[in-house]
């Protein structure tokens, strides 16, 4: 049964990484943005983000945890919550903002390339790559954690997560596309940039799984809250109200909210 599990904690990583395949597709077959598909998407997948994070994982991170050290379990939630923050803005402030991911790119805003701009392209379309595949590496172990402890949980934080990185596949694809004018390439190092998050998810296991306890279960689902609340404020609505569609970005965030609530209702 829990090799069963781990296989279907690791295909819903696997195929929330590789969404950065569908941002590429449409940043080298597209002419024009969808802004207000992609300030909606954005949005709705910040709302089952912060709203699962706060209403179901950092509940259980309390359930456990308390249960485990009493009263100072609150101190123990407070400690891995703002711990995850703290691991997640770090890596964040480590990114050069030049090439930061979450500076969300328009398909046609990005110009065609002269010869002497195709190397800088290139290193732009890289260091993107680069990146992400950092930024992805803890959400991978967030998503294949709780896919694995409880998969009705798992389902939707790897659908949020997967359309959050389409724009991010879209960073990697835009300049690598100009830079060699081969959709082939863009595509490529797009999808592969998405391999990250299933890499972390199973790196994250091997060295947690000999030392598994509730306590640490609960001590990860509080550290997962931080890293999805901080992603949701500081990447994905941003991002989403970056595009000019302000009221399509709240809307898919209420709606996403609303969906994740439903559906935690419905599993009960």
């Amino acid at each position: 049964m829990m090799e069963g599990n781990v296989l279907f904690a690791f295909l819903l990583t696997l195929l929330a990484g590789l969404a950065t395949g569908i941002g590429s597709a449409i940043a080298v077959v597209s002419k024009k943005t969808n802004t207000k598909v992609l300030s909606l998407a954005l949005g709705f997948s910040a709302g089952v983000m912060i709203y699962v994070s706060m209403i179901e994982i950092l509940a259980k991170s309390f359930d456990v945890l308390q249960h485990e050290f009493g009263h100072s379990g609150g101190w123990v939630v407070l400690c891995s919550f703002f711990g995850g923050i703290a691991c997640i803005g770090i890596i964040d402030a480590l990114v050069p903002s030049a090439e930061n991911p979450h500076e969300v790119q328009r398909v046609e805003n990005m110009p065609l390339p002269a010869t002497s701009r195709e190397q800088q392209l290139m290193r732009l379309g890289l260091l993107s790559a680069l990146a992400i595949g950092i930024h992805n590496f803890p959400e991978g172990m967030a998503t294949f954690t709780a896919a694995l402890h409880n998969a009705k949980v798992g389902v939707p934080i790897a659908i949020a997560i997967a359309l959050h990185n389409i724009p991010e596949g879209i960073a990697v694809a835009i300049p690598i596309f100009h830079a060699t004018n081969s959709r082939k390439k863009a595509f490529a190092y797009s999808f592969v940039s998405g391999l990250s998050e299933p890499i972390g998810a199973l790196i994250g296991f091997a060295i947690l799984a000999p030392f598994m306890s509730q306590a640490l279960m609960g001590i990860i689902f509080g550290s997962i809250a931080g890293i999805m609340v901080f992603i949701s404020v500081d990447e994905l609505l941003p991002a989403a109200i970056k595009f000019g569609q302000h009221h399509m970005s709240i809307a898919g965030f209420v709606a996403g909210m609303f969906v994740m609530a439903v559906s935690l209702v419905m599993m009960q």
